[in-house]
Formats: C-alpha cells, sequence, structure tokens
C-alpha cells in the first residue's frame, strides 16, 4: 500500500513558459504566411495582333497581405514548360481581388497551338491554379 506521503512525479519538458511562447508565436507566422495560399489563375485570353504577336489578359486571385506576401507575376508557358513571356505585377492588390492584368506583344512560334498561363506569389512561388488555352490561328 501506498504511503500518504508519496505523490506523482511531474516531469518538466524543459520549454518553460517562454518556450511556449516561442512556440506558439512561429505556429502563428507560419500559419499567417499559409493563410494568403498560392496565386490562382481564374481566367486568361489571348487575342492575336495584326503584326503576328498576342495579348494575353489574365484574372488573378491571391489573398495578398501587403508587401511581404502577394501576387507578383504570371507567365505564359509552352507545353514543354519553356517560359515565353512573364507579366512582373509590382505591388500588392490587397483591396482588388480577383484582378485582371494585360501583356501584349508576346510572341509565340508557330508551331505552338496551346499555353499555359500559371501565377506566382512572392511566399509561394509558382503552385496555384492554371490555365491553358488554345490558340486560335
Amino acid at each position: 500500500m501506498a504511503s500518504l506521503r508519496e505523490r506523482p512525479v511531474r516531469r518538466r519538458t524543459g520549454m518553460g513558459w517562454a518556450g511556449g511562447i516561442a512556440g506558439a508565436v512561429a505556429l502563428i507566422v507560419v500559419t499567417a504566411a499559409a493563410m494568403a495560399g498560392e496565386a490562382d489563375v481564374v481566367a486568361a485570353e489571348a487575342v492575336a495582333a495584326p503584326d503576328g504577336t498576342w495579348r494575353f489578359s489574365v484574372t488573378v486571385r491571391h489573398g495578398d497581405e501587403g508587401w511581404d506576401h502577394y501576387a507578383d507575376a504570371w507567365e505564359v508557358l509552352a507545353p514543354d514548360g519553356t517560359v515565353l513571356a512573364t507579366r512582373v505585377l509590382h505591388h500588392p492588390h490587397v483591396d482588388e481581388q480577383p484582378f485582371t492584368r494585360s501583356l501584349g506583344g508576346v510572341a509565340i512560334p508557330a508551331d505552338i497551338d496551346q499555353v499555359t498561363v500559371r501565377a506566382r506569389d512572392s511566399v509561394h512561388g509558382h503552385g496555384g491554379a492554371t490555365v491553358t488555352i488554345s490558340l486560335d490561328r
């Protein structure tokens, strides 16, 4: 029979209150960075110009949070993954979602009849939804 003086053994994790707060802050930072997610292309259109180049209008959706995390570009890709054009987005669009931007003068080789448009954000890079466009030549 156990004595009344015996008490359960408490094990310390070594973290203390400071370690617990640091862990919680790290979790919040990681969670906040992931909240905006990846930049998605939600619509894209390609129109042939008289000079043989193409004009792309692309609509991007992303939970821009400011200069530290925003959709910063979209690209036009050949079927083999070659980047044919890049439209740099120079600032966050926190209060304008989704947003559409265009890029003209894009040269597409004559043997390519389909391209994919993808967006990029400043934290995750590429990886969101893409749109594939058939080019009417």
